[in-house]
């Protein structure tokens, strides 16, 4: 999977690459046009190096060179223009606007912004082809204009769509996601208030006979209610939040290891290893509950993008003050797109999970070669 990975950042890597050296290439045939047409020519070459520039910072300040580039090009053209000059459109220019006008119609907030500025980038190039009428090719270079801006533009539009699909998608799932939890704290609260109730029955029945019985008692019904107002704080601080997830409240270790064996029953074989100081009294119940989560998420990713997996490794150990989930497997690569997407709609819902409870959720690969789900949490 490390492989992969190192392969699809250099994939990315010489892309831009190639890009920069296409346009490079457009910026040197400005420079052998306006050697041979001469004058006010030579303005465009410097605006083709404008938006060189551009391209290259567009991450950093993507509006603002885009911005700044069609205020250089209209400006060029209007000068051409009125001037009776006999220009030429720039190809770094125009290639420039075109890289340009696809990373604001994906990237840019809102919608409407970007398909503003877009709109601005077609009337510019059209200027363009207009005022630098050269020796009367205008038509022919508003064709060849509008063909690149609106493929420029379908490209940009595509990949916006299947982004905002992708959204939506995991919006959904943490919506979902939150209904379930909504149940799952009614079970919680019941848990912890049946407790109360009945140390509270035990505590009155205790009183009529041995009266100095009864503060210790209550210290205890204390506990449970603190204990209960901590752990539905928490629950609670996940639901107000839009990016969440769910627990099953009562959850044991042994549903740890059940979860794991059903596993093997039909799938590659897994070791799962319990490290000392760790029971089912040590980790508080939403921390068990999403550990079952996260397991039951690793696992059902390994059948599904690594199902030749020779075997998967999972442990569960306790380091200070932090408990540590670990799930491994081996002998198969993990499907690439995992990684491309930058994880299932299943990881997100498990990262934002382990995350409000204060812990950090890591899914790539180890230094082993191995694929890695790694949740961490810290415990009270």
């Amino acid at each position: 999977m490390g492989e992969t990975k190192r392969l699809l950042y250099w994939v990315r890597r010489l892309s831009e690459f190639a890009m920069l050296g296409w346009l490079g290439l457009l910026f040197l045939l400005d420079l052998g046009a306006a050697v041979s047409v001469g004058g006010v020519q030579w303005v465009v070459p410097f605006c083709g190096a404008a938006g060189i520039a551009a391209v290259v910072l567009r991450r950093k300040h993507r509006v603002d060179g885009f911005s700044i580039m069609l205020a250089l090009s209209f400006g060029t053209s209007v000068t051409i223009g009125t001037g009776d000059f006999n220009g030429l459109p720039g190809m770094a220019e125009t290639g420039s606007l075109l890289v340009l006008v696809i990373g604001v119609l994906r990237h840019v907030e809102p919608v409407r912004r970007a398909a503003t500025l877009a709109c601005s980038a077609l009337i510019v190039l059209m200027a363009e082809a207009v005022a630098r009428d050269y020796q009367g090719a205008g038509l022919g270079f508003s064709f060849l204009l509008f063909a690149g801006w609106s493929m420029a533009a379908g490209a940009g539009g595509y990949l916006r769509f299947q982004q905002e699909r992708r959204t939506e998608a995991v919006h959904s799932v943490r919506r979902a996601e939150r209904l379930e939890l909504a149940r799952e704290l009614h079970d919680l609260v019941a848990h912890h208030i049946t407790g109360i109730v009945v140390q509270a029955q035990a505590a009155r029945t205790v009183a009529e006979a041995r009266p100095e019985a009864v503060l210790p008692a209550l210290d205890a019904i204390a506990a449970a209610g603190s204990e209960a107002l901590t752990s539905m704080r928490r629950m609670v601080t996940v639901l107000r939040t839009e990016e969440e997830a769910a627990r099953r409240p009562g959850t044991t270790l042994a549903d740890l290891r059940m979860l794991t064996d059903r596993f093997s029953a039909d799938g590659p074989k897994v070791a799962f290893e319990i490290g000392t100081g760790l029971d089912d009294h040590t980790l508080p119940p939403e921390v068990m509950t999403t550990l079952h989560r996260v397991l039951q998420e690793a696992l059902t990713n390994v059948r599904k993008h690594a199902a030749r997996a020779a075997w998967v490794e999972a442990d569960l150990r306790r380091h200070e003050r932090t408990v540590v989930l670990r799930v491994r497997n081996f002998g198969s690569a993990s499907d690439p797109r995992v990684a491309r997407l930058g994880g299932g709609f299943g990881l997100v819902g498990m990262a934002e999970r382990v995350e409000a409870l204060g812990g950090r959720l890591y899914a790539g690969p180890s230094p082993e070669g191995a694929w890695e789900v790694v949740a961490e949490f810290p415990l009270p």
